[in-house]
C-alpha cells in the first residue's frame, strides 16, 4: 500500500511530523514502512507558464520558437522541439538556471542561431512514471489544465512536492488497504483527531428513485451478504481533476478517464472497490449475482475469453453476466466515450470466493487484493455515496434518489471483554485503568466498564483482525509502546525440554551411521508406481496412494518403501561412476488398506540402508573387498546392540530380495517375538536391470525400534580372572539354524558361558552329503575365581550332548 503524505494530511493534522518521523513510528507499532519516496526526483524552479505563440525555427523545421509568459515580469523565448506544442497552452516550464532529475542544469542557449530562454518540459523529463501516466500525454511535452495558475511552482500544480510511504502489510492489517484506515491508525498513534469525508457532500439527485429502477436480487446469500447500486444520468467522460490524477499516480495507479478515476480514488481511500456499469448496455433493468456455469464462457474488459468454472461469482443482468465478482468487469458493459448513464456497484463479496476465482483466472488487481482479504462491510453505502457525490460533481452526473440493495445478512458487531489485571499480567506492566481507556480512545474503540472491573469493548467493522482479548491487549501495547514494556522474568509452570524417545532413536541413528561410514540422503516422498510394483518392501500389501494432480508420472504416488528411491540414488551414482555407494534414510511411509481412501493413511517412519560396491576403498596395501551380506547384518546388530535389544534373524523371501541371501529381524520382548525389519541382497534379475554390483538393502520399523529400546547403560567391572576355551566342530544337517545351535549352546553350558562365536562353517568332500561343519569357539569364565579344567569340561560335554540329542549332532572326526 502506498500512502501520499499529502493525502493523508486531509484527514489527520500531520504538523510537527515529516513522513519519516510517520514511518519511524508507524513501523514501531507494528505496521512496517519499507521505502519513503519523494515524488520530486530532482526538479527546482519549474513554473507554470502559457504558450503566446509559436513560430516555426527560421533554420530548422523540426524547431519551433515559442513565446511564453511564465509569470516572470517578461515574456521568454524558449526554442521547443516536441509536436505537439500549441499556441494557448499551459505547460511546465523550466527557468534559467532551474535543475532537472539526472542532475540537468537548465541554461541560456542559442538553438541554430536562435536564443532559448528555458525549456518547455515534458513529463518524463519531470521524472514523472510512463507507465501511470494517460496514454494521449505520454510523448511530447505535457499540456497542464486551463485553470492552472501562471507563475505557479509545477511542484504544487502536479504535486510533485509529495513523499510516498510503501507499507509492508502483515495479512491481517487489511485495515490499513485504505487511506482512512491508515488515518486512524496515524491518529492512533499521534494522539490526534481524525477528519472524514462528508460521503454525500456534492451529491445531486433527481431522475426518480434507484430502486424503482434497478432490481437486485441475490442467488448466493453466502459468497455476497451486501449489493448496493446507484443509477447515475447524463454523465460525461472525460479526463479527470488533475488533483485526483496526482494522488491516484502517487499510489500507483494510472488515469483513464474521470468514472474510473473516481472509483480507483475511492477505494483506495475507503478500501472498498467499486465498479461501473454503462446502463445502456444492461437488460431488463435488474442485477443478479449468481454462480456460473461449468465452461460458461466471458469476455472480460482486457478484451480476453475466460472460461468459468462452476462455482465462480458472477454480477448478471438477468440475462447475461457483465461482471466477475470482485475480480474484473466484462467489454459488454464497459463505461466507453458515449457513455451518459452509469449503474455504480458497491458491494461485499467472501474474500474466499474471490481469492479462488482470481486465481484459477489468474487474475489479480488492487480490486480482487482487498475483497480477498475481506472488506468493512460497515463501508459499503459511504463509499458508494462518496464516489457517486464525486460524479456528481467532477462528471456532471445526477444520481437517483435512493439506492438500490439487496441485503443476505447484517454485520454481527464483535465485543471483546478484558480487565486490567489481564492486560497487565501478559505485557508484565502496570499500566493504570485510565491509560488503558484512553489508548482504546485514540484507538476509536467504543466501551463500557462494568461492575466487577471488566471492560467490554466493541470493534469497528474496519477492524476485522480484532476478535479475542489477546488482540485487544496487543493493541494497547502497540499504541502503550514497546518500548516502554519492561523487560521480567517469564512467570508460571515451566516444564523442561526433553527428547520423545523417536527423537532419541533418530539422534542415535545418524551418529552410528554416519560414523559407520554411510551418507544420509533425503530422498522425494513421491515415487513411479512401477517402482513400488517391483520392489514393495516391508508393506507389500499396501495399496499405493495415487495424486490427484502429479508433477509427473515418476512423482505420482506416495511411498510406501523408502527403497525405491535409494535404489534410484544408488544408480545416479553409478551413472556418474561412483561405484561404492553405501547410504541410509531415516522418512515416513503411508501405508493403507483401502483402494478408495476413506481416512488418512497411517504414517509410519521406517529407516532403509542400501549398500553396493566395496566395504572400504582400493589401496596399494589391499584389494577393494565386495560388500557383502555380513557386512550389512554386522552394522544392523551394531544398531542393535547400542539399543539393547536381543534380536533373531530368520530366513525369508520377500519380493524384490535374493531368495537365498534375505533375513527377517525378529526382537525379543516380553510379549513374544515382534517383526523388527529385513535384511538381505536386492534381487538378482532387478541388479542386473540396473546393472549394478551385488547390492544389500534393509529396513527397519523405527516405531518398533524406539518402543522397545533400552537406553539405559549397564557397566561391569574388567575380569580379574582367566578365561578358558573349547572349540567345537560338529556335523548336523544343512538345513540346521546356527542362531539355534547357538540358543541350545546358550542355554546348556549356563552362566559360565562368557561367550560363543562360530569361527567357521564348512561343507565339501570331507562332510557326507547334505550335511555341514560348524565350528564354535566357546569362551568360560567365573567373575570370582579361577575356573578348573574339570568344570569347564563338564559344562562342555553337557552342551555337546545338548547338541547331539536336539540337532543329532555329531563330533567332526
Amino acid at each position: 500500500m502506498k500512502v501520499s503524505y499529502q493525502w493523508l494530511s486531509d484527514y489527520v493534522d500531520l504538523t510537527g511530523y515529516s513522513a519519516a518521523d510517520l514511518a519511524e513510528k508507524l513501523t514501531r507499532s507494528g505496521v512496517e514502512v519499507d521505502i519513503i519516496e519523494s515524488r520530486n526526483k530532482g526538479v527546482h524552479q519549474v513554473v507554470v507558464g502559457y504558450v503566446k505563440s509559436k513560430q516555426k525555427h527560421p533554420d530548422a523545421d523540426k524547431l519551433n520558437v515559442c513565446v511564453v509568459d511564465a509569470g516572470q515580469g517578461e515574456d521568454l523565448q524558449i526554442v521547443c522541439g516536441a509536436k505537439n506544442v500549441d499556441a494557448g497552452q499551459k505547460v511546465p516550464v523550466a527557468l534559467v538556471g532551474a535543475s532537472l532529475p539526472d542532475g540537468l542544469k537548465i541554461k541560456r542557449a542559442k538553438l541554430r542561431g536562435v536564443e532559448s530562454q528555458g525549456m518547455i518540459c515534458s513529463a518524463k523529463e519531470l521524472g514523472m512514471n510512463d507507465r501511470l501516466l494517460p496514454k494521449e500525454i505520454q510523448e511530447g511535452i505535457l499540456v497542464l489544465p486551463e485553470n492552472a495558475q501562471i507563475g505557479d511552482s509545477i511542484l504544487d500544480v502536479l504535486g510533485l512536492n509529495d513523499e510516498v510511504l510503501e507499507l509492508d502489510l502483515t495479512p491481517n492489517r487489511s485495515d490499513c488497504l485504505s487511506m482512512i484506515g491508515v488515518a486512524y491508525e496515524i491518529a492512533a498513534i499521534l494522539g490526534r483527531e481524525i477528519k472524514l469525508p462528508a460521503p454525500e457532500d456534492g451529491l445531486v439527485t433527481g431522475g426518480g428513485k434507484a430502486a424503482e429502477r434497478l432490481n437486485i436480487t441475490i442467488s448466493e446469500p453466502e459468497l455476497c451478504s451486501h449489493y448496493a447500486a446507484r443509477c447515475i444520468d447524463g454523465v460525461q467522460i472525460g479526463p479527470s481533476p488533475l488533483w485526483l490524477q496526482n494522488r491516484l499516480m502517487a499510489a500507483g495507479v494510472r488515469p483513464i478517464n474521470n468514472i474510473v478515476d473516481i472509483t480507483n480514488y475511492v477505494m483506495l481511500e475507503y478500501g472498498q472497490p467499486l465498479h461501473a456499469f454503462d446502463a445502456d448496455k444492461l437488460e431488463g433493468g435488474r442485477i443478479d449475482v449468481r454462480t456460473a456455469a461449468e465452461g460458461e464462457r466471458f469476455v472480460t474488459l482486457d478484451d480476453a475469453e475466460r472460461t468459468l468454472d462452476a462455482g465462480m461469482l458472477l454480477i448478471t443482468d438477468g440475462a447475461k453476466p457483465i461482471a466477475i465478482a470482485g475480480v474484473m468487469g466484462g467489454a459488454n458493459s464497459e463505461v466507453s466515450e458515449s457513455t451518459t448513464c452509469i449503474v455504480l456497484e458497491s458491494a461485499k463479496f467472501a474474500g474466499s470466493s474471490v481469492r479462488r476465482t482470481s486465481r484459477q483466472l489468474g487474475l489479480r488487481s488492487e480490486a480482487s487484493l482487498r475483497f480477498e482479504k475481506e472488506v468493512n462491510p460497515e463501508a459499503v453505502l459511504p463509499a458508494l455515496d462518496r464516489a457517486a457525490s464525486l460524479i456528481c460533481r467532477y462528471a456532471g452526473g445526477q444520481a437517483a434518489e435512493g439506492i438500490a440493495e439487496a441485503a443476505a445478512g447484517g454485520h454481527e458487531p464483535v465485543t471483546v471483554t478484558v480487565s486490567t489485571d489481564r492486560i497487565n499480567s501478559f505485557l508484565g506492566t502496570e499500566i493504570p485503568t485510565d491509560t488503558i481507556l484512553s489508548l482504546l480512545d485514540r484507538l476509536h474503540f467504543t466501551y463500557e466498564q462494568t461492575a466487577d472491573g471488566q471492560i467490554a469493548v466493541r470493534i469497528p467493522s474496519r477492524r476485522g483482525d480484532i476478535s479475542r482479548d489477546v488482540d485487544v491487549i496487543e493493541e494497547i501495547a502497540r499504541l502503550y509502546g514497546y518500548d516502554h514494556i519492561p523487560t521480567t522474568l517469564m512467570t508460571g509452570v515451566t516444564t523442561p525440554g526433553s527428547l520423545s524417545r523417536e527423537q532419541k532413536v533418530r539422534r542415535a541413528l545418524r551418529s552410528l551411521l554416519s560414523q559407520s561410514g554411510l551418507h544420509e540422503v533425503i530422498t522425494y516422498t513421491f515415487v513411479n508406481p512401477k517402482q513400488i510394483e517391483s520392489l514393495p518392501g516391508q508393506y507389500k500389501d499396501a495399496r499405493p496412494i495415487g495424486l490427484s494432480t502429479p508433477m509427473s508420472e515418476d512423482r505420482s504416488t506416495l511411498r510406501t518403501s523408502l527403497l525405491p528411491n535409494l535404489l534410484e540414488t544408488a544408480l545416479y551414482n553409478r551413472n556418474r561412476s561412483i561405484d561404492d555407494v553405501a547410504v541410509y534414510e531415516i522418512g515416513r511411509v503411508f501405508v493403507t488398506d483401502e483402494k478408495e481412501l476413506t481416512r488418512q493413511p497411517e504414517e509410519r517412519l521406517m529407516l532403509s540402508i542400501l549398500w553396493t560396491g566395496s566395504n572400504r576403498p582400493a589401496h596399494w596395501s589391499s584389494k577393494p573387498v565386495p560388500v557383502d551380506f555380513f557386512d550389512v547384518k554386522g552394522l544392523l546388530e551394531k544398531v542393535t546392540d547400542y539399543f539393547g535389544l536381543t534380536v533373531e534373524y530368520k530366513a525369508a523371501h520377500p519380493e524384490g530380495y535374493h531368495p537365498g541371501r534375505t533375513a527377517e529381524i525378529w526382537v525379543s520382548t516380553a510379549e513374544g517375538p515382534v517383526r523388527l525389519g529385513t535384511v538381505g541382497q536386492l534381487h538378482p534379475d532387478l541388479q542386473q536391470e540396473k546393472d549394478l554390483d551385488e547390492t544389500y538393502m534393509a529396513e527397519i520399523e523405527l516405531d518398533t525400534l524406539a518402543r522397545y529400546a533400552d537406553f539405559s547403560i549397564q557397566y561391569k567391572t574388567l575380569p580379574r580372572y582367566p578365561a578358558m576355551t573349547r572349540d567345537l566342530a560338529l556335523v548336523v544337517d544343512a538345513e540346521v539354524a546356527v542362531s539355534e545351535m547357538e540358543k541350545k549352546v546358550k542355554e546348556a553350558a549356563g552362566s559360565l558361558l562368557e561367550s560363543i562365536q562360530v569361527f567357521d562353517i564348512y561343507t565339501g568332500d570331507k562332510v557326507p552329503a547334505g550335511k555341514k561343519s560348524v565350528a564354535l569357539s566357546l569362551v568360560y569364565r567365573h567373575p570370582d575365581r579361577t575356573l578348573t579344567d574339570e568344570e569347564v569340561t563338564e559344562r562342555n560335554d553337557q552342551t555337546i550332548a545338548a547338541l547331539e540329542q536336539t540337532f543329532g549332532a555329531e563330533l567332526r572326526k
